[in-house]
């Protein structure tokens, strides 16, 4: 929740009119419970959209995450009506196989370090191949996992890309 990236991406997003929720997962930080592998921490994504949705009823709502994040948000997002768009930074396509992503017809927005040295570009390219459209990826020069020295450009990817997306007028 307070890596920069995470941080430079809600910030993008609230500056082109999101409402943001940033949480951590299951026993990371100051979280109750215990690091569940992915499996559980699909359930607290499932709980942060309920909510959203309970608390804002009416506004569209994406899901996004970083790295592990990514695949949860987006896995989450694409089987949940309440979602309309999924954004996915560093997605870790060398550890999961995001079937339900790969079979969503929502929008699906990729952000990737060049010289990410934990998710290769490469296999993030095949992966989004793989992707139905409407998609959209964008890399980040000479940008690592991290996007060490370079979070803001995630955030300024992130609001290029979204400020003037909606779903609804699709």
């Amino acid at each position: 929740m307070h890596t920069k990236v995470v941080f430079q991406a809600a910030k993008a997003l609230a500056r082109i009119g999101c409402v943001v929720l940033r949480f951590n997962f299951r026993g990371v930080g100051l979280s109750a419970g215990v690091w569940d592998n992915g499996h559980g921490e699909l359930h607290d994504y499932r709980a942060a959209v309920a909510f959203m949705a309970a608390e804002y009823p009416s506004i569209e709502m994406w899901a996004a995450g970083f790295s592990l994040g990514s695949y949860i948000a987006t896995t989450v997002g694409a089987d949940d009506d309440r979602v309309s768009a999924l954004i996915a930074i560093a997605p870790p396509v060398h550890k999961y196989e995001f079937a339900s992503v790969k079979m969503s017809p929502k929008p699906k927005f990729i952000i990737h370090g060049e010289r990410d040295e934990i998710i290769s570009l490469k296999l993030v390219r095949h992966f989004y191949a793989q992707l139905q459209e409407p998609k959209e990826l964008v890399e980040i020069d000479r940008a690592n996992h991290l996007f060490d020295g370079q979070a803001g450009e995630v955030g300024d990817a992130l609001a290029d890309l979204l400020e003037d997306f909606s779903w609804k007028t699709q």
